[in-house]
């Protein structure tokens, strides 16, 4: 792929950076330092990445923690995919189980982030296990200053505070001590925080499943009505997966298999590629219009048919054939379609990282900002609430049951064009992810952008029946004729439209682009 680097239709204060040894981006500045540590250290694309996803659970704990699951594809010749969600509790009992709550010990399924750490590390890894945690030790034992995005979602989540359940208290003397959240600038750290992840580092996340901290998170669990067990940790284990992709114009777009939601963002590219968007500008009804329709019908069918593949009665396949977009795209008209989605905004970290021979696409997220409202006692381990994924419904491939995955909303994203890396790509927020890759994509291929321009570009949000969120810098005469095609629209402001990061090879240069709606860098040498 060939874009032009000094083309920006759309003017923020960031610029393209280009390196030629190895790039790395996340939404946190520090985090993104943490990784070029690793490679002014000597380390690869891979020491770098998890560098910067052990430093994200301290620098940005608003979206992740070590609690968390996570995913990641990694380019090393091929494509390869680990799917590190962890399942819902072996002893789940289902028969009081009325409605699946947004927090609390029932949401909590087994944590995978330190699975994803270590089986990356072992497969890849070039740099002691230990030394990837130094920047995060050291930014939890001295404290840093909170960015203002990461200010901002603190401050969003003080409803925390109201939480009464002696499994919350110790989650609200970490983060909001003092009984509020920490402002712009203010500093914070975590001794427990520093102290679990060297005990992390020291055992090559052995602990965590089988020793001391594993322990610890079923004791707590015991004392507070927590149905986990020790052994729900032990039986624990990474997937490696076949990554999952269809063609779009000259790219091929790479997404993780379900239980993840990124078949979404392939099976609305297969739906748009049928229609062609060059007569029409970037913004443009036509443009929007079309988007936003095809995004709507692919996720209709994976909130009918996607949840823990062992359940699911369609696979991947069947939902990625092309003559059945060709039939799905025939649904769409010149007005809006109903259509219903009821998933919440999540809270999630992405990064991405290259270099000569790795390129990394990376996630982890608890859910909804802190998740699920449980921090285990001086461990600084804040317990992800990825089972309020689960659905009640009967017979859906999603209904909640013991020693199953969830449905998940992270995911990460890969380009490839004639069997090459390009590289990788992603947008965190909730159900706003698989609808930010599609946008990126058509901002790639069919407009030409380059990556920073891609992200920067105004967003649009599907949320439900035939309500759409725009950004305020979407052209007002492009919402007002949307309004007409029947769409509700609804103008928010830019940090409900997803956060991401890009990193592209054009040639022998690395292209790296964080977008303006997080505090994120991209930093390249």
């Amino acid at each position: 792929m060939s874009f032009d680097l000094t083309q920006y239709p759309y003017v923020s204060s960031r610029r393209v950076i280009l390196g030629k040894n190895y790039a790395a981006s996340t939404s946190q500045p520090l985090a993104t330092l943490a990784g070029m540590e690793m490679f002014w250290a000597g380390g690869n694309a891979v020491d770098a990445a998890l560098a910067m996803a052990i430093a994200l659970t301290v620098v940005e704990p608003t979206s992740n923690g070590i609690g968390s699951d996570a995913f990641a594809l990694v380019w090393d010749g091929k494509l390869h995919g680990l799917n590190a969600s962890g399942k819902s509790p072996q002893n789940l009992q289902l028969d009081d189980v009325t409605q699946i709550p947004l927090i609390g010990w029932l949401t909590v399924t087994v944590p995978g982030a330190v699975s994803a750490w270590r089986s990356l590390w072992e497969r890849w890894g070039k740099l002691p296990f230990e030394q990837l945690f130094a920047p995060a030790i050291r930014y939890a034992e001295q404290g840093f200053p909170v960015s203002p995005e990461t200010a901002r979602a603190w401050q969003a989540a003080s409803h925390f505070l109201s939480l009464n359940a002696p499994e919350c208290q110790a989650f609200k003397q970490v983060f909001f001590p003092g009984d509020r959240a920490p402002n712009t600038g203010e500093i914070w750290g975590s001794l427990a925080h520093a102290q679990t992840l060297r005990e992390i580092a020291a055992t090559e996340g052995e602990s965590f499943y089988k020793g001391d901290l594993a322990t610890k998170i079923a004791n707590f669990a015991a004392d507070t009505g927590g149905i986990l067990t020790k052994d729900d940790f032990a039986q624990h284990q990474p997937e490696w997966v076949q990554p999952i992709s269809t063609n779009y114009r000259d790219l091929t777009v790479w997404e993780i298999p379900p239980n993840t939601q990124g078949i979404a963002a392939l099976m609305a590219l297969n739906i748009l590629e049928g229609f062609d968007l060059s007569p029409y500008p970037r913004d443009s009804v036509q443009s929007y219009h079309l988007q936003i329709e095809a995004m709507k019908l692919a996720f209709a069918d994976v909130h009918t048919h996607v949840g823990d593949p062992e359940y699911m009665q369609l696979t991947s396949d069947h939902l990625l054939d092309k003559t059945y977009a060709t039939q799905r795209r025939q649904l769409i008209k010149e007005h809006a379609i109903f259509a219903q989605s009821d998933l919440p905004q999540g809270g999630t970290v992405y990064l991405a990282t290259a270099d000569r021979d790795l390129m990394v696409s990376f996630i982890q997220s608890n859910y909804m900002g802190f998740g699920s409202g449980i921090l285990v006692p001086e461990t600084g381990i804040a317990l992800q609430n990825r089972g309020s994924g689960f659905t009640l419904q009967p017979g859906h491939p999603n209904q909640i049951a013991p020693a199953k995955r969830p449905f998940h909303t992270i995911i990460p994203g890969f380009l490839t064009q004639d069997n090459r890396p390009l590289g990788p790509f992603g947008v965190m927020g909730g159900h706003m992810q698989p609808q930010g890759h599609l946008q990126v994509v058509v901002n790639l291929a069919d407009y030409g952008m380059n990556p920073q321009a891609a992200l920067d570009a105004p967003r649009w949000q599907f949320t439900t029946g035939k309500t759409v969120l725009l950004e305020p810098t979407v052209p007002h005469s492009v919402a007002l004729v949307l309004g007409d095609r029947g769409h509700d629209i609804q103008i928010i402001a830019p940090r409900n439209f997803g956060k991401g990061q890009i990193i592209i090879r054009q040639g022998e240069t690395l292209v790296a682009a964080s977008e303006p709606r997080a505090d994120g860098i991209a930093l390249a040498g």
